[in-house]
């Protein structure tokens, strides 16, 4: 049975109830796959992209990744993290990981490849993050914001796919990150 516009999956209407400086909050009137209708609170993002940076070649043994530990208030704590960051209006999601790479870690890349794109928490939030892996680093110096606090932290690959199995890398697009890397572009 084909449906009509007016009785597809999707947002009826969308209030905005908070708008800030890195989020907005929508409450939408949603048609369901069903048919009935409810409202969600969503979580209105502008994306991000984030950055595998690769201190060696990624094809060679047991390549080093450069790896940031930041300080995250959400988490109550210090995080291990890829470099990434938010897109700003218009901007290329490559230009925004190299800008992240280099604004995070001081380094510039001679090669970016495109791993792939997710959504974050896609319940809640309509973020999606642009994944992708910097070869050919070349160092410089950092520009870190008022509210970043991080350490670079250079290992092995194998010890941050230990860490992501021992559970020491809790960041969602850092696991997913090294281990799209590791399993389908550091061995090629």
């Amino acid at each position: 049975m084909k449906r009509s516009g007016e009785d597809r999956p999707g947002r009826i209407k969308s209030r905005r109830a908070y708008t800030g400086k890195v989020i907005s909050l929508d409450v939408d009137t949603v048609r369901f796959p069903d048919g009935s209708v409810g409202e969600l609170e969503m979580v209105r993002h502008p994306g991000a992209s984030a950055v595998v940076p690769f201190l060696s070649d990624p094809a060679g043994g047991d390549p080093q990744v450069l790896l940031i530990r930041q300080y995250r208030y959400a988490a109550e704590g210090y995080l291990y993290e890829i470099p990434a960051g938010r897109l700003n209006p218009e901007e290329n999601p490559r230009d925004c990981a190299l800008r992240e790479l280099k604004e995070e870690t001081g380094c510039s890349a001679e090669h970016v490849d495109e791993l792939f794109t997710m959504y974050t928490t896609p319940g809640f939030t309509d973020e999606k993050i642009h994944l992708f892996m910097a070869t050919g680093l070349t160092s410089g110096e950092t520009k870190h914001e008022a509210d970043e606090f991080l350490e670079l932290q250079p290992m092995p690959l194998s010890r941050a796919l230990q860490m992501i199995q021992a559970g020491e890398i809790q960041d969602s697009k850092t696991a997913l990150g090294l281990l799209f890397a590791a399993g389908f572009r550091a061995s090629r």
